[in-house]
C-alpha cells in the first residue's frame, strides 16, 4: 500500500510540473521579454518555484535569460511547432492553393483554425507589395472582428455561440467593431446566406479582409482562409472578382477533403 499512495504522489508531482511549464511557456509566448516578478504574476507561481522551472528551459534551449535578467523564449519552440504543422494535411494542401491565391489577387493570404476563444493563423503567404499586412504564422486573432473569425462563429450551433458570448467580452478594436450581440447575430447570418465574411477595418483600421470557409467530408467548417488589402489598394470596383477568387480557392480546398 505504501508503495502505491508512493507512485500515486509522484505521478501527480509529474502532471504538476508539467502543467506549471505549459503556464509559462504560455506567458512568455505573449511577451518579447519579461522580468521574473512579471512573469510570476503572469503565472500565479511562486519565484523561487518559477526560477527552478525556468533554469531547467534555459538549459534546454526553450527559453533565453538577458543580462538584464529579462526572459524570453527561444526560436527552438517555433522550430518545434513548425515541424508539427508541416505534419498536418491542412497545411500541406493549402499551401499551394493559398500561393495561387496570393499570386492571382497579390495581396496577402491567410488561413486560420479555431483555438478555445480566438482563431489561430496556421498558413500565410506574403504579399509581393512593400507595404503589407503585418502578421505571423501563430498569431491569434479575435473571432467576432476579424473575416477568418466570423467565418469560425458562423458555423457554431446556437448553444456554442452562447457559450463563446458568455465568455468573450466584445471589446472595439476600432469604431468599426461590432459591439452588440444582435449586430453579430445578424452578421453571422448573413455570413452563412452568402458563404463568405468581411473584415471592413473591424479589427485594424486601414485593413480590410474577405474570408471563405474550408469544409469537411460532413459540412463542419474547419479552417478558414482570407485575404488581406491596405485599404488604399482595395478597388471596391473588384470586389465581386476578388470575392469570387476566394470561394473558389475556399470551395477547392473543400473539395480536397470531401466537402461537394
Amino acid at each position: 500500500m505504501v508503495k502505491k499512495e508512493t507512485c500515486s504522489k509522484d505521478e501527480r508531482q509529474q502532471t504538476s510540473g508539467v502543467i506549471r511549464t505549459i503556464a509559462i511557456l504560455e506567458a512568455l509566448s505573449r511577451h518579447r521579454s519579461i522580468n521574473l516578478e512579471s512573469l510570476a504574476k503572469n503565472t500565479g507561481l511562486p519565484k523561487a518555484t518559477l526560477l527552478r522551472f525556468l533554469s531547467t528551459l534555459v538549459s534546454l534551449g526553450y527559453v533565453h535569460r538577458d543580462p538584464s535578467d529579462l526572459y524570453s523564449l527561444t526560436l527552438k519552440m517555433f522550430s518545434v511547432g513548425s515541424r508539427g504543422l508541416e505534419h498536418l494535411d491542412l497545411i500541406n494542401l493549402a499551401n499551394p492553393i493559398a500561393q495561387d491565391l496570393c499570386d492571382e489577387l497579390g495581396e496577402t493570404v491567410h488561413m486560420g483554425v479555431l483555438e478555445e476563444d480566438e482563431a489561430v493563423y496556421v498558413l500565410k503567404k506574403e504579399s509581393s507589395f512593400t507595404i503589407r499586412m503585418y502578421s505571423r504564422v501563430g498569431k491569434t486573432i479575435p473571432l467576432y472582428c476579424t473575416a477568418i473569425g466570423k467565418i469560425l462563429l458562423s458555423d457554431m450551433s446556437e448553444d456554442e455561440l452562447a457559450s463563446y458570448l458568455g465568455r468573450v467580452s466584445l471589446k472595439p478594436f476600432t469604431p468599426n467593431t461590432i459591439r452588440g450581440r444582435d449586430q453579430l447575430s445578424l452578421e453571422l447570418a448573413r455570413i452563412r446566406e452568402q458563404g463568405w465574411a468581411l473584415d471592413n477595418e473591424e479589427h485594424e483600421m486601414g485593413t480590410l479582409c474577405i474570408g471563405a470557409p474550408i469544409k469537411d467530408y460532413s459540412g463542419s467548417v474547419i479552417a478558414a482562409i482570407s485575404v488581406s488589402w491596405p485599404m488604399f489598394r482595395y478597388n471596391e470596383e473588384e470586389h465581386k472578382r476578388n470575392t469570387a477568387a476566394i470561394l473558389q480557392a475556399s470551395e477547392t480546398l473543400s473539395a480536397l477533403f470531401g466537402y461537394t
